[in-house]
């Protein structure tokens, strides 16, 4: 160790930063800030509970285990719901305890995260699932890669036997991150890990509403649209103290049904397009007498075909309603919905209707002529009477949707 010359002569050891450090550690107990302490956490971790008195001492004394290690002022927030020994437990291990006014695992969450004060934000359930001691690895990896989030995940990890059911593990969860990846270009291995760490400035851009199961996918779906960094690290999933509350069924449809509403591009204007187009060319090769190999399409596959068209043309339509008057996370990208919302307006919609109209009726005109001249005797069902329905109809369609349009547009 060096030594350090005083004036009278007499030297000491000089203090290397490596005993400066020793020096000032301090124990987790002395970091924890409490809810009217005047110095600002840089650390929340944050864990919804209900009823999780079994496991909530591990999960809170592996909380402390990470802000020793970390040197980090920090807070533990639980956003309680129990009706068992949970919170005390919590308070006496010195923790944050905050009771939200509605139920649901997401509105927890969100209940607490407005009482965070952190520069940092940890996330995670106080089941036994996670093993908060990773926290520094996780934030060390946030710090490193610039991310705005870093997940842990378990399927590029380890999951303990028992941890997780089968259904989950190799259906359920793969599944539902493959959608996720597709509609909101999230490009994570695990997306409904609960063990996340993120910025404050990640969550301030993030417009988080949902307020049950499906929070989870909401978050990375926000982030996806809002081109927020997201970053992955493995970790080991362990088995939960305590009894489930998940519901394999009706979560796993929320989480679908959410992210389906919330992409109307993919729910209804990338199918509305293709029926259509499929419609159409169904029809033109009906009407033109093509063959496709020995078979020729009659006018049955007209029918067919005009029914497509419209049932397509409706379809895609309710993507340009979903988009103007639901401002879903995820907004239809293909061109002519964006064409379609760029320059709406009642005026245009309602003439390009008109003339659709106008084209379907005057063929259809002049079989009402034919039929009163022929004194209402029977007409033969032609190819060319089927398209100018089509149109009848579409056209109908595009008018009245101006209007619906311009109504709720305002």
């Amino acid at each position: 160790m060096a030594s350090k010359s005083h004036s009278d002569g007499s030297t000491s050891a000089e203090q290397t930063p490596e005993a400066e450090q020793v020096l000032e550690h301090r124990s987790a107990d002395e970091l924890l800030v409490g809810r009217d302490s005047d110095i600002n956490p840089e650390l929340s971790v944050v864990m919804p509970t209900l009823n999780e008195e079994e496991g909530i001492e591990t999960c809170i004394g592996w909380i402390k285990s990470a802000v020793e290690e970390l040197q980090l002022p920090t807070e533990i927030i639980i956003s309680d719901s129990s009706t068992d020994r949970t919170p005390e437990i919590a308070r006496e291990m010195g923790s944050i305890v905050v009771e939200p006014d509605q139920p649901g695992y997401g509105y927890a969450y969100r209940y607490a995260f407005e009482r965070a004060r952190g520069e940092y934000i940890a996330m995670g359930d106080a089941d036994t699932t996670y093993d908060f001691k990773d926290i520094p690895r996780l934030l060390s990896h946030l710090e490193e890669t610039g991310a705005d989030m870093v997940m842990g995940s378990r399927l590029e990890g380890e999951i303990r036997p028992g941890a997780m059911p089968t259904l989950h593990q190799y259906i359920g969860n793969p599944l539902l991150t493959k959608f996720l990846n597709l509609f909101y270009r999230a490009g994570v291995s695990d997306a409904h890990s609960g063990f996340r760490v993120f910025r404050r400035q990640a969550l301030d851009e993030m417009n988080l509403e949902t307020t049950g199961m499906e929070f989870a996918s909401e978050m990375i779906m926000e982030a996806g649209a809002k081109d927020l960094v997201i970053e992955e690290t493995p970790i080991i999933y362990h088995e939960r103290e305590g009894e489930e509350t998940l519901e394999s069924f009706r979560d796993g449809w929320r989480h679908v049904r959410f992210m389906l509403v919330n992409a109307p591009g993919y729910l209804f204007s990338a199918p509305g397009l293709l029926m259509s187009l499929l419609g159409m060319a169904v029809m033109g090769i009906a009407y033109s007498d093509v063959s496709i190999g020995e078979a020729s399409l009659g006018i049955h596959s007209m029918i067919a075909g005009s029914l497509l068209t419209i049932v397509g043309y409706q379809v895609a339509s309710l993507g340009v309603f979903a988009a103007v008057t639901s401002d879903p996370i995820q907004k239809p990208e293909d061109p002519i919905t964006e064409h379609v919302i760029g320059s709406l307006s009642l005026e245009h919609g309602a003439t390009a209707g008109l003339l659709i109209f106008a084209v379907g009726g005057l063929y259809g005109a002049g079989l009402v002529y034919q039929w009163v001249s022929n004194g209402f005797m029977s007409l033969e069902f032609t190819m060319g009477a089927l398209v100018a329905f089509t149109a009848i109809v579409i056209g109908l369609q595009t008018v009245f949707s101006s209007f619906f349009l311009s109504s709720v547009d305002r």
